[in-house]
């Protein structure tokens, strides 16, 4: 529930108080929980062919422990192929067209990034009940539309709304897009209904394809540097999967409620 103060007329209501600053133990938590998973697999990407090469696992002894140690070390020398092969260029284009993957987005800067993700899903809804949902992301507001409980087990304290509230509806550039208290990148543009800009990051786009239907459609881009190999060891699959849920999050309420009426 949102508790407004009210205030007589011609005096200024009270400053609100500024989020408070996310501790160190709150974000290591949330890296972890995060970028753990993917960190494991990198780190048993890495060892796989020493284990091979030096057969490890025939030190164990005879059995399921011996057997596991095999096939932990298989799926380790699988791994990179399946996942830089099949896995990542699914998850880098899901959705999107051809056509959408080519053509530039408002985030779109004149430098050649190192890569650049298109993700999108057709919404049976107008574009402009669409950016209501859109528009009211971030975990002070209407949460991600995600998987909860992830998040929350990150410390995110985050809620995924299930309706429209008009107090999170304006949005301008210079606002925080929080990710868990006291954290999150600003908006560099917001162009209603269309864009949401978010600084060093990319942006999310609402494309009508009709009175009824339209595109929603997340564009990302990694710079070239150092930085890239963090992020596509550490947060590029959790980031994946979690932003695919978004789109759909987002898609399930708004056909919900333009079902409705």
């Amino acid at each position: 529930m949102l508790l407004v103060a009210r205030t007589s007329p011609g005096q200024p209501g009270p400053a609100p108080e500024p989020p408070p600053r996310p501790t160190p133990g709150r974000l290591i938590r949330g890296f972890t929980v995060v970028s753990g998973g993917p960190i494991a697999v990198a780190v048993g990407s890495l060892l796989a062919p020493l284990s091979a090469v030096r057969r490890w696992p025939r030190r164990l002894p005879e059995g399921w422990a011996r057997s596991s140690a095999w096939a932990a070390t298989a799926a380790g020398l699988a791994a990179p192929g399946v996942y830089a092969g099949v896995v990542r260029p699914w998850l880098m284009h899901w959705g999107s067209t051809e056509e959408e993957r080519r053509r530039r987005y408002p985030s779109d800067g004149p430098a050649e990034p190192l890569f650049t993700v298109t993700r999108a899903v057709t919404v049976r809804a107008p574009a402009e009940d669409v950016w209501k949902w859109l528009v009211q992301i971030g975990q002070d507001r209407g949460g991600f539309y995600s998987y909860d409980w992830l998040e929350n087990v990150a410390g995110c304290h985050i809620h995924s709304a299930d309706e429209i509230h008009d107090e999170w509806q304006d949005r301008s550039a210079g606002d925080t897009l929080m990710l868990l208290p006291g954290f999150g990148p600003r908006l560099a543009e917001v162009d209603p209904p269309r864009s949401l800009v978010i600084e060093g990051w990319g942006a999310y786009i609402v494309e009508p394809a009709g009175e009824t239907t339209c595109r929603l459609i997340a564009r990302s881009h990694t710079d070239r540097g150092p930085a890239a190999v963090g992020y596509v060891l550490a947060m590029e699959l959790p980031h994946a999967i979690m932003e695919r849920k978004m789109l759909l999050g987002i898609k399930k309420r708004a056909e919900a409620a333009a079902r409705r009426g």
